[in-house]
């Protein structure tokens, strides 16, 4: 229990508060005292000029201390403080309270002797609460002080209690997550945890939900490509088992017709798997790759010429807007060329007799992006973030034979990252297609 994370947080945080609580308390008081006392030490200052100034005034213009009485009494009033008046024979002719007249000044007496001298003689001396003692100035020394006491107290008090919330607030959800990744380590993939506010733990939160979500999607594409590929590899076998058996019992002839047709189920097969381990290689990054200067719009015009029949088989016009003098890019001819027939076919697929397909490039800084567009049906928002999954149809209405395996697109994705560059798809529903790549340019 003590080598948890909350008691450790709360033994750090409260250690931390009763520290900078402590000091400030220390410190607060220590500067509360000098200041006190340095006001106290200026108002006494202050105080006895003030008393110098006007009684010296008084005794010169009278001439003696005859009526310093009144003076005195406007004085206190003025002041708030118990003005007592000695004369030059110590004898107490003037006092704010009127209860010492005729008394000598007393030992323990405070707030002076403050001498008053008039054209070089002494005429007496005044005192300023002289029996009011230095405890009154402690006493709100020490009443600071307690203040203080009590404050810091509180405020650990209070330290105590906070430290416990955000500890809560801080532990609970990390305990959320890890009860969360667990039941995911046993299977449960359905896991998610509550996101709140912005912060680095709503922050881990979204981040542990997403990833249980690509955990989820990723498992559920797995057993998706295990159904695809047994489903993709049974069509061709049934027909060319099918084209043997029927063969072997005399129910068909095996003329050229015939084995034509179970010739193209083998290739077709033969394709199938071929595309999955270049798939699978790519996806290691162990496809080979003979990287080399190459020109694009030459594997442009080389990917053309071979699907140019099929363009015009199926009455869609194509429209090249190749930018001339373009640099060359590191990679390799054949597989980009792959790239660009994959693109091509699918546009070919999807675009209706009559339509276009137009293929573009152009340079963006350090990169050459070359597009494939087409006026085809289009793709809708939710199916974009999947079109270059394995075995993915924006259309599910299409079969293999129309619409192929679903492959086409992911290899087109793994061979362009394969060369250090980016794929991607800009798309509506019935606003065509285009799919743009880049590959980095030969740097001299």
């Amino acid at each position: 229990m003590f080598n948890s994370l909350r008691m450790r947080l709360l033994g750090a945080f409260l250690l931390v508060a009763i520290v900078a609580v402590g000091a400030v308390a220390v410190l607060a008081s220590q500067a509360t005292t000098g200041q006190f006392q340095g006001y106290v030490e200026r108002r006494v200052q202050m105080g006895q000029f003030r008393l110098q100034r006007m009684l010296g005034s008084y005794y010169a213009a009278q001439g003696s201390w005859t009526g310093v009485q009144d003076q005195v009494d406007r004085m206190s009033e003025a002041t708030g403080d118990h003005i007592v008046l000695l004369n030059s024979s110590g004898e107490v002719i003037a006092d704010s309270s009127h209860k010492l007249l005729g008394q000598q000044a007393g030992r323990n007496w405070a707030g002076g002797p403050i001498p008053i001298t008039v054209g070089g003689t002494q005429a007496g001396v005044v005192y300023a609460n002289p029996l009011a003692g230095p405890s009154a100035d402690q006493g709100f020394l020490e009443s600071v002080n307690r203040s203080l006491l009590v404050a810091a107290g509180g405020a650990s008090f209070l330290a105590l209690l906070l430290t416990l919330l955000l500890s809560r607030r801080i532990v609970g959800p990390l305990e959320s997550l890890t009860t969360a990744a667990r039941r995911m380590e046993q299977g449960d993939l359905r896991q998610r945890v509550e996101a709140r506010g912005d912060d680095e733990l709503g922050q881990l939160a979204r981040a542990f939900n997403a990833m249980a979500e690509s955990v989820a999607r990723n498992e559920m594409l797995r057993r998706q490509m295990v159904s695809d590929v047994a489903h993709e590899l049974r069509a061709p076998l049934t027909n060319v088992r099918g084209y043997l058996e029927f063969m072997l019992d005399g129910v068909m002839e095996p003329d050229r017709e015939t084995l034509r047709s179970a010739h193209q189920e083998a290739e077709l097969l033969s394709r199938l798997i071929d595309d999955l381990q270049e798939l699978a290689l790519a996806e290691a990054g162990q496809l080979r790759l003979e990287r080399q200067p190459i020109a694009v719009d030459e594997v442009v015009e080389t990917a053309l010429v071979s699907l140019r029949p099929r363009l015009t088989e199926k009455g869609i016009e194509l429209e090249t807007h190749l930018t001339p003098g373009l640099p060359e890019v590191y990679a390799d001819a054949e597989r980009i060329g792959q790239v660009l027939r994959n693109l091509l076919n699918n546009a070919i697929a999807y675009t209706p007799e009559g339509g276009t397909v137009a293929v573009s490039s152009r340079q963006v800084d350090g990169w050459i992006e070359v597009s494939v567009a087409d006026t085809g049906m289009g793709i809708a928002p939710e199916d974009l973030p999947y079109v270059f999954e394995r075995f993915y149809r924006a259309d599910k209405s299409r079969a293999r034979g129309t619409g192929g395996a679903g492959l086409g697109l992911a290899i087109v994705k793994q061979l362009v990252e394969a060369h250090s560059g980016r794929v991607w798809v800009e798309s509506g529903v019935r606003n065509g297609s285009k799919f743009s790549f880049t590959l980095p340019v030969v740097q001299p």
